[in-house]
């Protein structure tokens, strides 16, 4: 590799030196400045910022990075990665956000230091997870987002919960990583490359032996299924996201389930899809039925989700569960296997993050009223707290797909997707999945706004900042879901550069 490919390399790759630095330099400050450390929420959000400024240039780039001699490219530069790095900086600055607002951080404000710091390392994994191009980089990403995301799990380390919650994140995460893992070696073994874009030509040249390469690559979603959170790789899912400090919860449940999304896309459409026809439809490999395969998995996993979710008492793990179902959803946009099905996965992450990110914001608000997350602490709570009362419903109703909410949209490009494809038995399904998940979101309701008032329920007591943060998602998700166009276009446009 020459000087000059090795700088444009460089160049491409802005937005993850922008995160290293301010990595580094909030290492540097919290060693040196410990009694300053209060201010690193707001270099931390200063970083993030700058790196989105990066991330947005990107939308009109289309390269390849750290070019090898044999012409193997490790990371692919292109809209398709820009939008969901997009994705992850939103929600970062919204983890910060969150974390500044919820008192179940403030004993961990002496370790403040190593908060940011693992937040940054994780934005950083995700970043190299979303445009990565080669299975042992996509493994390293994974391992570097699955480290840091161990240790944030359980940052409150005087709650039993919290540990008990990073422990099984820890087992289950260490189980689908030896599975990915062992799976990569099975695919070198047949292809002799881990390039994703030599696999495609590769594995049918190579006449590989079906059964071991379907068992291999049956592993490696093993190991992006437990990010995406996609049934049977779930069961770390609820307990995680009841015991993990919910500004955590909230940032795993939208940040790393994009990054895992982007992973299987580009792993899909890379390695697998040589063809697309005016439709849009693609035309894959035969060597393994994608189709199928993620039809069975979507199936599984949105039904799982919401019917679990229906006896849940606690509202994270009922969100939790809500969350598993939403991954099913996008599973279904996958599926289709088309650019359409792609832009209705696009659109749905866009409006998942703002509803997504405001029902835990609302849960966190209530907690540091009434010090539970308890569905039976919820009683009355419509009245004494009104403005999250109706912001809570606004983010529930978007959550279950109904109008005039953005939710609506999101479900309305999915089921488009599958019914431009003829896929009508699944719609039915998911639009039935749609109507279970209605019920649990109603139940939240019933408690805060039918059931009668617990006496000396706390007062609603909002900072001018927690109002404008609650308001900074309500007034998209309500704006979106009467005037989409913009998010639409721009999932359209961030598909283009997608593969080459």
């Amino acid at each position: 590799m020459s000087i000059e490919y090795f700088l444009n390399s460089l160049y491409l790759i802005k937005p993850e030196i922008a995160v290293t630095i301010f990595l580094v330099l909030i290492v540097l400050l919290d060693l040196f400045f410990s009694k300053k450390n209060h201010l690193l929420p707001f270099f931390a959000f200063l970083g993030l910022l700058i790196t989105g400024y990066f991330v947005i240039e990107q939308f009109d780039i289309k390269g390849l990075a750290f070019v090898t001699n044999d012409s193997r490219a490790m990371v692919t530069v292109d809209s398709f990665a820009a939008f969901f790095k997009t994705i992850v900086v939103i929600t970062s600055l919204y983890f910060v956000l969150l974390t500044v607002n919820s008192k179940e951080m403030d004993e961990t404000h002496d370790r403040r230091g190593e908060y940011y710091t693992l937040m940054m390392g994780m934005v950083l994994g995700m970043f190299f997870m979303i445009s990565g191009s080669d299975l042992i980089l996509l493994y390293l990403s994974v391992e570097l987002v699955s480290l840091s995301s161990y240790v944030m799990a359980g940052f409150a380390k005087t709650s039993e919960r919290s540990s008990e919650a990073s422990l099984k994140y820890l087992i289950y995460g260490a189980l689908s990583s030896g599975l990915m893992l062992f799976g990569i070696s099975l695919v070198y073994g047949l292809t002799a490359s881990t390039n994703l874009y030599e696999l495609n030509a590769l594995i049918v040249v190579s006449q590989a032996n079906s059964f071991v390469l379907m068992f291999a690559l049956l592993l490696i979603f093993a190991g992006i299924g437990y990010k995406i959170s996609a049934v049977p790789f779930h069961f770390w899912t609820p307990d995680v996201y009841e015991g993990a400090p919910t500004p955590v919860t909230a940032y795993l449940s939208v940040a790393s389930k994009a990054a895992g999304f982007a992973l299987l896309i580009r792993f899909i459409k890379v390695s697998f899809v040589f063809d697309k026809d005016t439709l849009g439809f693609w035309s894959s490999n035969p060597v393994f039925n994608w189709q199928d395969f993620l039809i069975v998995i979507s199936v599984a996993t949105m039904t799982l989700g919401n019917f679990a979710a229906l006896w849940q008492k606690n509202v994270k793990r009922m969100l939790a569960y809500s969350s598993i179902a939403h991954a099913g959803y996008l599973l279904t946009g996958l599926a289709v296997l088309s650019d359409t099905g792609l832009i209705a996965i696009l659109v749905y992450f866009a409006i998942y993050l703002m509803m997504n990110i405001g029902a835990f914001l609302i849960v966190i608000l209530i907690k540091n009223k009434t010090g539970s997350e308890e569905l039976d602490n919820y009683d009355g709570l419509g009245f004494s707290m009104p403005f999250l009362g109706v912001s809570f419903t606004i983010f529930l109703i978007s959550l279950t797909g109904l109008p005039p909410t953005a939710g609506f949209i999101g479900k309305l490009y999915l089921f488009m997707a599958l019914v431009d494809a003829k896929m009508i038995v699944l719609a039915v399904i998911a639009l039935l999945n749609s109507v279970v998940s209605l019920y649990y979101y109603i139940r939240i309701l019933k408690h805060m706004f039918l059931a009668k008032p617990k006496e000396n329920s706390p007062k609603e007591e909002l900072s001018l900042q927690q109002i404008l943060i609650v308001l900074s998602l309500v007034i998209p998700v309500i704006f979106f879901g009467l005037y989409f166009s913009p998010i639409v276009e721009l999932a359209k446009n961030s598909i283009l550069m997608l593969g080459f």
